[in-house]
Order: C-alpha cells, then structure tokens, then sequence
C-alpha cells in the first residue's frame, strides 16, 4: 500500500538528508552530555537532539533519576559519530569518579 511505498521511499532517500545544511547533519550527530541536577548531582546521558533531550528533562518527560531532581542545567557535551560510540563514552563517563567528572566539566588551568 502507500504506507509502504513511503517508507521504501525513505529507506532509499534517507542519505540525502545528510546533504540539506551543516543544522540538519549537527542534528544527526550523537551526543553525549552531563547535566547538574537542582541537588547538585551529576546525570550522564545520550541524545541525538540535546537541546530536546535536556527540554525533555525539565518537562518531568526524561530520566525517572531526573525528574524528582528538576531543574537541570547542561554543564558538559560532547559528540560521537554514532550510537554505539556515544553509548560506550557514556558508560565510560558514568564509570568516572564524581572529581573526574569535574575535572570533564571544568578541566584545571
């Protein structure tokens, strides 16, 4: 049918996005982040919309570990080529002492 149809048509043509401007290829990035939390914490995500992403956080919509701890500010981000690298930098961030955190954030002059 047409729903079929539409989404071969997007399978086929999904590579042309990448070519529409640096703002629609910035969003295709992967990012990893850190946000401080109203209690001072420290949450470690992934996201491929981070300005989505952290508006979701102070929605109530994002982490359960979020949500009784709003709002949250972005303090750090960085961005992976793909999922699986973003998602292994995130587990590898979330490995890290709270001071190595920090030192991420705000590294010492």
């Amino acid at each position: 049918g047409k729903r079929r149809l539409k989404s071969r048509f997007l399978l086929q043509n999904s590579h042309k996005t990448l070519q529409l401007g640096s703002n629609v290829s910035q969003k295709m990035k992967w990012h990893v982040y850190i946000v401080e939390c109203n209690d001072g914490s420290l949450y470690t995500g992934v996201a491929k919309d981070l300005d989505g992403r952290i508006e979701q956080h102070n929605s109530g919509k994002g982490a359960k570990y979020t949500r009784a701890r709003l709002p949250v500010t972005l303090v750090y981000s960085e961005t992976a080529e793909d999922k699986s690298t973003a998602f292994k930098r995130e587990y590898a961030i979330k490995q890290l002492k709270r001071s190595a955190k920090l030192a991420l954030i705000k590294p010492p002059l």
